[in-house]
């Protein structure tokens, strides 16, 4: 690795990358919470930190001549965000350059925005992480990364910036990165002293670095059809970390004790204080609406209840679109009307319920089992519980395992179809993803499943990426894009369809 000249007060730019999506696909801004969580702890360590979201500028840009008019990349994706000129524009001054990369799909737009950044300012320092970055290390460091955080990056960055200060930086003693030296990729494994067991010892997080207003005027949060005729003023937050579960499909199945992440899929929860604190800061931005992004929010049901039982009358509205548990809905097999009475006085309009699949077997083999089929539950009593308390309802589908056949493909189809007569609101189909560092892409690589020329830019939910399996892709599609049509109500599959429409006309 070659040498960095001493800074005393490094200067950290931490910068979300264009965005790239499909033709007629809706882009949705990233801001993610990997920023605010590690701006906090810059903050918290006194040293200066700045965050630029290239995909949506700042008050320089304007929405109108850079969101609104996406540019055809050579993949034939589309690339939405601020110009080359503007990213170099704003990370000018700043001695070090984070760059995250939590969703596969969008490594593309990351590795070429480091080389961008390389090519003109070859002596800042780019640090890159997350899920997609820890697992695709060579491919990062060979694009003009210099490190690679391997785990939970609060400690870790700190320590790289503490080393950056000295005369001759050496990063060969941190634990928890990757880099280059001599040609020779060096991975130091995480320690256990770099995963953060007390959540409460963490950094507030910053939310106010992120360009909120601009997030609030484009009203794009996860897509979800939420009501248009307000405001939208929504942020994220989590209450915990890890989950009791480990589905093939899911990051979290992986990052054990012996991966070079660490334990980090240990399951650690935030103090109903530290939570009603962060809900504090939040409503001070002016925060109206709450993304509950928590990997299992009832790992710990009781504390969940009791959680949400405090957040009661705090005048926000909550969403639970990740983290849900069908298993935990219920007490028994019938619908836990407590939980649910917890949620209605928290504030909830909306729960994703993670159905994830309608065949025994797959459930077993690809889900951890956690909603087992061999017993019985209640699922009609469940949702017209939460629709009798006011609650919005959708559900999530996976289909296109590998070795899913015809058959089991109909099955899950027709649990939709059983789901919506039920009174849920929506259903959602999803390609199963072979993501990298996730047991279904080592299912999916010895299968034979991956094709030669597999890119993460195929990393996409709406897009079946494997090959030779039971159902071929292009009849994959079809038969999902169809399900999706005929189940969903045509006002939502309008709405959901003019977005997208009505962006791919602004190109």
């Amino acid at each position: 690795m070659k040498k960095y000249k001493k800074i005393s007060n490094p200067k950290v730019m931490l910068l979300y990358p264009p965005n790239q999506s499909w033709p007629n696909w809706m882009c949705k801004p990233n801001g993610s919470l990997a920023y605010p969580n590690l701006g906090g702890a810059l903050i918290e360590a006194d040293i200066e930190v700045k965050v630029f979201d290239a995909c949506v500028g700042n008050e320089k840009d304007k929405l109108e001549e850079m969101f609104y008019k996406s540019t055809e990349l050579p993949s034939g994706m589309l690339r939405t965000g601020v110009s080359d000129e503007r990213i170099l524009e704003e990370i000018k001054d700043y001695d070090v350059v984070g760059l995250t990369s939590i969703f596969t799909d969008q490594e593309t737009m990351v590795l070429s925005t480091a080389k961008l950044i390389k090519n003109i300012y070859p002596e800042k320092l780019i640090i890159a992480g997350g899920f997609n970055a820890r697992n695709r290390v060579e491919k990062f460091l060979d694009n003009k990364v210099d490190l690679v955080c391997l785990s939970e990056g609060e400690k870790t960055f700190i320590k790289i910036l503490d080393e950056v200060r000295k005369e001759d930086s050496d990063f060969s003693k941190i634990s928890s990165i990757a880099f280059k030296k001599n040609g020779k990729t060096i991975t130091n494994k995480t320690s256990l002293e770099d995963v953060i067991w007390d959540l409460d010892k963490l950094p507030m997080p910053a939310w106010h670095l992120l360009p909120n207003e601009r997030y609030w005027k484009i009203a794009r949060p996860h897509g979800l059809n939420l009501d248009f005729d307000k405001e939208l003023r929504y942020a994220s937050m989590m209450t915990s970390l890890g989950c009791i579960f480990s589905c093939s499909y899911c990051h979290i199945s992986t990052e054990t004790e012996e991966s070079i992440s660490g334990p980090i899929s240990k399951f650690r929860m935030k103090s109903d204080e530290r939570v009603l604190s962060e809900l504090y800061q939040l409503k001070k931005l002016g925060v109206k609406e709450i993304f509950i992004e928590d990997d299992t929010l009832f790992g710990r049901k009781k504390r969940a209840i009791n959680l949400l039982k405090k957040m009661r009358g705090e005048g926000v509205d909550t969403y639970l679109i990740n983290g849900v548990n069908l298993i935990h809905l219920f007490k028994d097999s019938e619908p836990d009307i407590e939980l649910i009475e917890a949620l209605k006085d928290s504030g909830c309009k909306e729960v994703v319920l993670p159905f994830e699949t309608g065949v025994k077997r797959i459930m077993e083999k690809y889900a951890s089992n956690k909603f087992p089929h061999d017993r019985y539950f209640n699922v009609k009593g469940l949702i017209s519980t939460l629709k009798k308390y006011g609650m919005n309802t959708a559900g999530n589908y996976i289909i296109g395992w590998p070795d899913e056949t015809l058959e089991e493909l109909y099955q899950t189809i027709e649990a939709a179809r059983l789901h919506r007569s039920f009174g849920i609101d929506s259903v959602n189909f999803f390609n199963a993803i072979p993501l990298p560092g996730t047991q279904l892409y080592e299912i999916a690589e010895q299968g034979g499943h991956l094709p030669h020329d597999w890119s993460p830019d195929k990393a996409n939910w709406g897009k079946a990426s494997m090959i030779n399996t039971c159902v071929p892709q292009e009849k994959l599609e079809e038969i999902r894009q169809n399900a999706w049509r005929e189940l969903n109500d045509s006002n939502y599959v309008d709405y959901k369809l003019k977005m997208k429409v009505s962006e791919a006309k602004k190109i």
